[in-house]
C-alpha cells in the first residue's frame, strides 16, 4: 500500500493525488451527513479508517504527512461530492458519492487549459526532476528467509558445503533488478549497506530488520543520469500532467474556500 500511494501521486489527470479506491472506499457511516452543507468533520472514525488501511501487510502505519494527505484528499472529494449534488450532476446517477465527485473532477479538468512550456521552462522544470528520469541502480540477489544468526550461520556452513537442504534451496529467493533505493526500507540500512560491500558471487549472513539471512550478490547495474534531450517527450507529459493537476487542485481550493472543515481530535 504504501507503494500505491506513491504511485496514485503520478497518474495521470483522472486522479487528484489520492483521490483512489482506499478515499472512496471509506464506509458512508464513517462521514454522515453534515447539518450545515458547508461544514465538513473529519471523524475521528475515518482518521482511523486510513490508517487501518494504509498497508494490508500491517508492516507500518502512514507518517503524519501521509495521513494528512489521505485526509485532505478525502475533504477534496467531500467538497466535489456537494458541489457536484449542487450542480445537480448526480441526476439519473444511482452510483455511490465518488461518481459524482469524478463527474465534477471531469468538469474541472476541462476547464483547465495549460500552455506548452517554454524550452526554459521545461529544462528548469528537469533540471528539479531529473532523478525521476535517471536510471536507479539495480542489484540482483538470493536471499533466504528471516532466522535467527546461529540458524544463519548453520545454513551458510550448508551452502558452502553443498549441502542444504531441498527445502532451504525452495525457500531461498531470486530477486532480480531490484533498486537500490528501495533496499532500506523493505531490509534496513544495515542490510544494504552490508549486500553493496559484498563481492559478487559469494555467500555470506547479513541482518534486516527481520532478522538474519544467508544472502548472495549475484549483479550490480549502476545506474544512469537521464539526458534531458532523451527524456524531453516524456519531460513535456509529465510536466503537463502535474500542471493540470495542480491548476485543478487551486479550483478544488477555491471551493474548499466556501467550507468549514473540522477535525474531531
Amino acid at each position: 500500500m504504501p507503494d500505491v500511494i506513491s504511485s496514485l501521486t503520478r497518474e495521470p489527470l483522472l486522479h487528484f493525488a489520492l483521490l483512489g479506491s482506499l478515499i472512496f472506499g471509506a464506509d458512508a457511516a464513517l462521514h454522515p451527513p453534515a447539518k450545515d452543507d458547508k461544514v465538513i468533520t473529519v471523524t475521528k472514525a475515518l482518521r482511523q479508517s486510513f490508517i487501518d488501511n494504509f498497508d494490508e501487510d500491517k508492516a507500518r502505519v502512514p507518517s503524519d504527512a501521509e495521513l494528512n494527505k489521505m485526509i485532505e484528499s478525502w475533504v477534496a472529494s467531500e467538497i466535489l461530492y456537494r458541489e457536484g449534488k449542487a450542480l445537480g450532476v448526480d441526476k439519473g446517477d444511482d452510483m455511490i458519492r465518488d461518481r459524482v465527485a469524478f463527474k465534477l473532477q471531469l468538469l474541472i479538468f476541462d476547464q483547465v487549459r495549460v500552455p506548452q512550456p517554454t524550452e526554459e521552462q521545461l529544462r528548469a522544470w528537469f533540471a528539479a526532476n531529473h532523478a525521476r528520469f535517471d536510471e536507479q541502480e539495480r542489484v540482483g540477489f538470493y536471499l533466504t528467509p528471516a532466522t535467527d544468526r546461529a540458524t544463519a550461520q548453520k545454513q551458510l556452513d550448508d551452502i558452502l558445503g553443498q549441502h542444504e537442504s531441498e527445502e532451504l534451496r525452495k525457500q531461498t529467493r531470486a530477486i532480480l533488478g531490484r533498486p537500490v533505493v528501495s533496499l532500506a526500507a523493505s531490509f534496513g540500512e544495515n542490510f544494504r549497506d552490508g549486500l553493496l560491500a559484498m563481492p559478487e558471487g559469494q555467500w555470506g549472513i547479513l541482518q534486516s530488520k527481520d532478522g538474519w539471512h544467508v544472502a548472495r550478490l549475484d549483479s550490480r547495474h549502476p545506474g544512469k543520469l537521464a539526458n534531458f534531450d532523451d527524456v524531453r517527450e516524456e519531460a513535456a507529459r509529465t510536466w503537463h500532467t502535474e500542471e493540470t493537476r495542480k491548476q485543478a487542485w487551486e479550483a478544488v481550493g477555491r471551493l474548499k474556500a466556501n467550507y468549514k472543515v473540522r477535525y474531531e481530535q
